[in-house]
């Protein structure tokens, strides 16, 4: 910390304060972000923001700051938790240990959704309510419900609604599927859990040891979530509505044959940006 308090100019005082990052969390992928990440936060700025950053700026309650978010960092805490947000879709959405963090590969499934509009959404384990609430935003004139097993959950989905502006579109509900509700709908998205029990063991820390292992696996071979959706899509769809719901890569000829035995018969699947199988599609006649 003296080197950086003796620092001669504000770019010499920046350079030192990454690099006691840098030297932290070097044996965490990504970590050199994550430093930037987290100095500014701690300074209160955005990435971008550093810059701004002067010799003065840099306190010794500012660095303890700094040193205490690295701490959890190390920890392999995710950066989301530590932040309290993650950026999906453009919005800012608030996430805690409660609620899966929204990862870049499920705005696959908004641009899915977005092929065709709906005027009413069923959003199944919303979580932080990313899914819904993004597509809810694209549609100004769309009504949409967002379930989920968890209170804690459903209270950080409601958060995210009030900071959205969405809150007189939006209904929550306590449902485990489909059990809660009765009405139809245009478009049914979720992201279920579907890591198979015996992945869990080998998923990154972030991951398995701080993310709900509710909303990660169903146990057994994963695909308990989509046997419980498919059975009970049809009664909650519209004429022609639609089911979008993500997958694991290696799931896609699976998830396709439960829709097909529940009487779907064009179910499609779509690839993320990295070319894996993410989203099954599925239209109700």
């Amino acid at each position: 910390m003296n080197g950086i308090l003796d620092a001669q100019t504000s770019h010499q005082a920046l350079a030192i304060a990454l690099a006691v990052g840098f030297d932290r969390l070097w044996e965490i992928e990504g970590g050199k972000t994550d430093a930037r990440i987290l100095l500014a936060f701690a300074a209160g700025l955005q990435r971008d923001q550093l810059h701004r950053l002067e010799v003065v700026d840099f306190t010794e309650p500012l660095m303890l700051r700094y040193l205490s978010l690295l701490e959890r960092r190390q920890r392999r805490e995710p950066i989301a938790q530590i932040i309290g947000t993650r950026l999906f879709w453009g919005h800012s959405f608030i996430v805690t240990r409660d609620t899966l963090d929204p990862r870049p590969e499920t705005e696959t499934l908004i641009i899915e959704a977005l092929k065709s509009p709906a005027r009413s959404i069923l959003d199944l384990g919303t979580g932080t309510g990313a899914i819904l609430l993004s597509l809810l935003a694209e549609w100004p004139k769309a009504q949409g419900t967002g379930t989920d097993i968890s209170a804690a959950a459903l209270a950080v989905a409601q958060a995210n609604t009030q900071a959205l502006g969405l809150a007189s579109r939006t209904t929550l509900v306590a449902s485990d599927w489909f059990a809660s509700l009765t009405d139809q709908y245009d478009l049914i998205t979720s992201n279920p859990p579907y890591i198979a029990a015996d992945e869990m063991p080998h998923l990154a820390p972030e991951v398995h040891d701080w993310e709900p292992h509710i909303a990660l696996t169903p146990g057994g071979d994963g695909l308990d979530a989509y046997r419980a959706i498919a059975a009970g899509a049809a009664a909650h769809l519209n004429p022609h509505g639609r089911i979008l719901v993500e997958i694991g890569p290696t799931q896609g000829a699976a998830v396709c044959a439960l829709f097909a035995a529940a009487g779907f018969q064009h179910s499609t699947i779509q690839k993320d940006m990295d070319g894996r199988d993410r989203i099954v599609a599925a239209r109700h006649t």
